[in-house]
């Protein structure tokens, strides 16, 4: 993979703005007076902190090319589907099952990327991977909870390895006059979610009024998305010179992946409130769980890839 001057470009302005989120968290945890005020700065310096490190394994991923970049999104699709297992109630009945969810069709999925087989990566997990585990679970002759047990990891399987997988597939998407520039495409999606969550986060706290599913996501709020959500979009469409399309062009693709991330994070939130958690997991500070993080990812990446691939390449 080629270096593009605009990804270096990009990458120099993230690690400009964490430093501007870090010196003014640092400035205002100092003044803060009360409890409420500082329980909103330690998240966003959490966030900040948790932010610096994922920006720094992005950089190292892309500077050993496409290797590294679907290694690195293949590990978070392991962790993702680990935190959804563990949550998610198993048997003894579902070991081989699993087994095969891990190390055979999770690294599948992501080598059928690699080799660039479209063809077969698009339909691998939903069609024979949505067939081979019921089968292979039905000898174990567990029938308790088959059904559920059976979709919790078929389900598990589609968002965490299936879903996640496809912001790497932006790599291998031959788009004419882009050539050399397939990593920005990533950046541009991580971005827009990133910022999405963000600023729907920042307009929440300061104009939140009315609760959006309170029962499911009790912090999000129509002002939170409305004010959080057009941001970002029209962040997305300002940031067209990344990408092969247009200034409304991408006005366009910012807000369907604002709007999938949204409905994706929401989705996730009700499967953890219907599992009684209230993150999937701690293994990033600030954000949970790696799902938590990938939620608002596994439904934007999916739909970006493919509305891409059909206008554009």
């Amino acid at each position: 993979m080629n270096v593009d001057q605009r990804l270096i470009g990009v990458l120099i302005g993230v690690v400009a703005l964490l430093v501007v989120s870090s010196g003014v968290g640092a400035i205002l945890s100092t003044r803060v007076t009360s409890d409420g005020q500082r329980a909103v700065i330690d998240n966003l310096n959490a966030r900040t902190k948790a932010w610096w490190i994922m920006v720094i394994v992005l950089v190292i991923a892309f500077a050993f090319g496409r290797v590294g970049t679907l290694t690195l999104f293949a590990f978070a699709s392991f962790f993702a589907l680990r935190e959804f297992i563990t949550l998610t109630p198993t048997r003894a009945g579902d070991y081989v099952p699993l087994l095969l969810s891990f190390f055979v069709l999770l690294p599948a999925q992501y080598a059928l990327i690699g080799y660039d087989r479209y063809g077969i990566f698009a339909i691998f997990i939903p069609v024979y991977a949505f067939l081979l585990l019921p089968t292979v679970a039905v000898f174990a002759a567990d029938t308790e909870d088959f059904l559920s047990r059976c979709a919790k990891l078929q389900w598990g399987v589609m968002i965490c390895v299936y879903c996640i997988s496809y912001a790497p597939a932006l790599l291998f998407l031959r788009i004419p006059g882009y050539e050399g520039s397939d990593a920005l495409l990533i950046v541009y999606l991580l971005l827009i979610v990133q910022l999405s969550d963000v600023l729907q986060y920042v307009f929440g706290k300061l104009l939140g009024r009315t609760k959006l599913a309170p029962r499911v996501s009790p912090s999000k709020t129509v002002e939170g998305l409305l004010g959080g959500g057009l941001s970002a979009t029209a962040i997305g469409g300002a940031l067209f010179p990344l990408t092969p399309f247009t200034f409304f062009e991408s006005l366009a693709m910012s807000f369907v992946i604002v709007a999938m991330g949204f409905v994706g994070g929401l989705t996730l939130s009700a499967v953890k409130r219907s599992l009684g958690a209230k993150n999937w997991g701690a293994l990033i500070e600030g954000h949970g769980g790696m799902l938590d993080r990938l939620d608002s990812v596994s439904f934007a990446a999916p739909i970006f890839f493919h509305l891409t691939r059909f206008f554009f390449a």
